[in-house]
């Protein structure tokens, strides 16, 4: 089915997509970091890995006796 909004919509994407490569283009502003989310990460794998080491510990490796 032929639909003009879409082809028009197609056409600007198109445009902004192969303008994007060129020196003066638009750029979007660097986000922030945040400490609090990269703290939760943290705090969220290190009780992970406890849970798995209670579950099934880590193999240690011992040298074998010459």
């Amino acid at each position: 089915m032929f639909d003009p909004t879409a082809m028009i919509m197609a056409d600007r994407a198109t445009k902004e997509h192969v303008l994007s490569a060129r020196p003066g283009a638009r750029t979007r502003p660097e986000r922030p970091a945040r400490p609090r989310r990269h703290a939760m990460r943290r705090l969220t794998a290190t009780v992970l890995r406890r849970l798995a080491d209670r579950v099934e510990p880590r193999a240690t490796c011992v040298p074998a006796a010459s």
